[in-house]
């Protein structure tokens, strides 16, 4: 690789919804192998994003996406179980990073040299990358959610806490998959 030093981009998406997990994502792009159209994933369309994960996955160097699931976010809560999951997503990566690049204003524990950037998404190609991905991914499982919990919307708020969501809550109950930690969840199961 000559003097280029292997740098992942980290971030996570999740961490406002009221169900479901917190994905984050690595990623390590190949200097040689540039993609064009990286920027932070709430600016790109959903297609777009879609396209772009294709791409990220074909031309980077090494990706991986890891998660916290609902249970683990209750127990240690959502800012530790984000940064968790973006460990496990470095952790997991093929290629062991020398630098990691990460969004936002925190770091995770990480076994290199690192860096938080605040809006690093729009700022760092490879972060954006990971942004990307970890934002499909999650909404592509919060659709499948759809089927096994229909009548909550999950296809359309994704677990955000929309109105029609709160509602859902207040009509059919709290899931499996709904953070109990999370307020108007735990308003909802007090009337219980």
């Amino acid at each position: 690789m000559g003097i280029d030093r292997l740098i992942a981009g980290v971030d996570e998406v999740g961490r406002g919804p009221l169900a479901g997990p917190v994905i984050a994502a690595a990623v390590i792009l190949d200097p040689a192998n540039p993609i064009d159209g990286l920027t932070d994933s709430k600016k790109l369309s959903e297609k777009k994003r879609e396209i772009l994960t294709q791409e990220i996955k074909e031309k980077a160097l090494a990706w991986c996406i890891a998660r916290c699931e609902p249970e683990e976010i209750d127990q240690i809560n959502i800012l530790q179980a984000s940064l968790l999951a973006m460990t496990r997503a470095v952790e997991g990566l093929d290629i062991a990073p020398e630098h990691c690049l990460v969004d936002g204003n925190k770091l995770p524990k990480l076994p290199c040299s690192a860096e938080a950037i605040v809006k690093g998404d729009l700022k760092e190609p490879a972060i954006s990358a990971a942004s990307i991905i970890a934002k499909v991914t999650r909404d592509q499982e919060m659709v499948a959610m759809e089927e096994r919990y229909p009548g909550y919307g999950f296809a359309q708020h994704k677990g955000y806490p929309t109105k029609a969501h709160r509602e859902a809550i207040a009509l059919l109950g709290v899931t499996e998959i709904h953070r109990k930690s999370f307020g108007p969840v735990q308003k909802q199961l007090e009337l219980i």
